[in-house]
C-alpha cells in the first residue's frame, strides 16, 4: 500500500465544504476592496526565492524543495505566494498599468519542516497583494481587508499586533545595536543564531529556541531606531486603524521571518487553538522588486494559512461550511423504473439541481437509507404504477410532507419548495 508522503493531507469530500466556504468568503472580502484573482505556477526558478524571500532566511537555507529539472535548471516548489506574484507583476508589464495593482490568490506551498498541528509540508494560503501605493492608507486598507475576512469567517478573539521595522537606513543603525547587544552572549545561543549574527541579526529575534528567546527579550527595540519618515508613517497607520475602529496593540518583537519586509509588519494572533499562534500575517515590502532587479515599486500584503484557520475554527466549534446536501434522490423499484429514475435524475441535473440515483442495483430500502445518509432534501420513488401514471410522490425530507407530481413538473415543485 502506497501511503501519502509525510507532512501532506488529503481533503476529503466531507471536509471540502469548509474549504469552499473559506475560499468563498475570502474572494468576497478581497473583491469588496477591488482585488482581482491572480494564479501563478506551483514552481519557479530557484533564484526567484533566493533573491525575493532572502538567502539568509530559514525558508531558503533549510526548507525549500529544490531540484534540477531535465534541462539542468534549478527549480523550486514555491514556499510562499508573494515572490511569484511579484515576478508575474514585473514579467507581464503590470508596472506600466493602472495603479494601485491589487491581486489576491489561493496557492499550495511547500516547505520541508517538522509537521505539526496546522503546519504541513504541503500547505495552502490565501493572500492579498497591493502594489504601487507607498502611503499609510495602503497599509491600513490591507489590514482592514484582513480584519474583515477574519470577522466574516467567524474567528473570535483575534488580536491585531503591529510593528514597524523601518527602512534600510533605520535597520543599519538597528543592526549595529543588535550586534553590540548579542556579541557577548553568542556562546549561549544556538548555532543558527550565531550564523544569523553576521548575516542578518534581526533574524535572531525570530528564533524559537527558548534560551535565544530569553536573551532576545532584552534586546533593543526597532522602534527606538526609526528615522523621522518611518516614525511618521507608522504613526499614521495607527491613526487610520483607530479611526477605522480596528483595535490593535504595538508589539516591537514582530520582525517577520522573510527578508523582503520593511516598515509596517503585522500579525493577527489568537489563543483559540491552544498556545498563542498567528492566523494571518503580512506587512510592507517596498524593496522586494528592487531585490529582483526590477523598477522599485512600493507594496504591501498578507497571507493566511488555510489549515491553520480551519484548525482554529474547529477549536472554536465554529461551522464555517458543511458538505452541501443533495437536492433530490430518485429511486427505482425495478428495471424499467430504474431506467426512468436515471433519465429523470439527468433532467433534474440539467435543470440546475444536484441529484443522485442508484448505480449499484440496490433494493428500495437500501436506496432510501443511502438517500438519508447523503442528506437528500427530496426523494422520489418510482415503480410500475408511477410509470403508468407519469407522476410520482415527491417527498420533502425536511418537512415530511409529500405531493403527487407529474414527471415534467418535479423540477418546478422542488424549485418552489426551496
Amino acid at each position: 500500500m502506497i501511503r501519502i508522503p509525510k507532512g501532506c493531507k488529503d481533503v476529503l469530500p466531507a471536509e471540502a465544504g469548509k474549504w469552499q466556504a473559506l475560499e468563498r468568503i475570502a474572494r468576497e472580502s478581497a473583491e469588496a476592496y477591488g482585488f482581482g484573482e491572480i494564479r501563478t505556477p506551483v514552481f519557479e526558478h530557484t533564484e526567484l526565492f533566493q533573491r525575493g524571500v532572502g538567502d539568509t532566511t530559514d525558508v531558503v537555507t533549510k526548507e525549500m524543495y529544490t531540484f534540477l529539472d531535465k534541462g539542468g535548471r534549478s527549480i523550486t516548489l514555491r514556499p510562499e505566494g508573494t515572490a511569484g506574484v511579484a515576478r508575474a507583476f514585473v514579467e507581464n508589464g503590470l508596472q506600466g498599468g493602472a495603479m494601485p495593482f491589487k491581486a489576491y490568490y489561493f496557492v499550495s506551498a511547500f516547505r520541508y519542516e517538522r509537521p505539526q498541528a496546522g503546519r504541513l509540508r504541503e500547505f495552502h494560503q490565501f493572500g492579498a497583494e497591493l502594489y504601487g501605493a507607498a502611503g499609510p492608507e495602503a497599509d491600513a486598507e490591507i489590514i482592514s481587508l484582513a480584519d474583515l475576512f477574519l470577522k466574516r469567517i467567524g474567528i473570535g478573539g483575534t488580536v491585531l499586533e503591529i510593528n514597524s521595522i523601518g527602512c534600510k537606513n533605520c535597520r543599519t543603525a538597528y543592526s549595529a545595536a543588535l550586534k553590540e547587544y548579542f556579541a557577548p552572549r553568542l556562546s549561549e545561543m544556538c548555532e543558527d543564531c550565531n550564523a544569523r549574527f553576521s548575516r542578518n541579526p534581526m533574524r535572531i529575534l525570530d528564533c524559537k529556541n527558548p534560551r535565544c528567546k530569553e536573551i532576545a527579550a532584552g534586546a533593543p527595540t526597532v522602534l527606538d531606531f526609526l528615522c523621522e519618515d518611518c516614525a511618521a508613517h507608522f504613526a499614521s497607520v495607527q491613526s487610520l486603524l483607530t479611526e477605522t475602529g480596528i483595535a490593535y496593540r504595538v508589539n516591537p518583537a514582530i520582525v517577520r521571518g522573510l527578508d523582503y519586509y520593511s516598515r509596517t509588519v503585522f500579525e493577527f494572533v489568537t489563543e483559540a487553538a491552544g498556545a498563542q499562534g498567528t492566523v494571518l500575517a503580512g506587512g510592507r515590502y517596498d524593496t522586494l522588486l528592487e531585490q529582483m532587479d526590477a523598477k522599485p515599486t512600493p507594496a504591501v500584503g498578507f497571507a493566511a494559512g488555510m489549515e491553520r484557520l480551519l484548525m482554529v475554527l474547529e477549536a472554536e466549534k465554529s461551522e464555517v461550511g458543511t458538505v452541501s446536501a443533495v437536492d433530490c434522490y430518485v429511486a427505482g423499484m425495478d428495471g424499467p423504473s430504474r431506467r426512468k429514475a436515471f433519465l429523470l435524475a439527468e433532467e433534474l441535473r440539467r435543470a440546475g439541481f444536484s441529484c443522485e440515483t442508484d448505480l449499484l442495483d440496490r433494493s428500495v430500502k437500501a436506496q432510501m437509507k443511502y438517500a438519508d445518509k447523503i442528506g437528500a432534501r427530496f426523494v422520489v420513488v418510482l415503480g410500475s404504477r408511477e410509470l403508468e401514471e407519469g407522476a410520482a410522490e415527491v417527498k420533502n425530507m425536511r418537512t415530511s410532507s409529500s405531493e403527487r407530481v407529474a414527471f415534467d413538473q418535479i423540477a418546478q415543485t422542488i424549485r418552489s419548495a426551496t
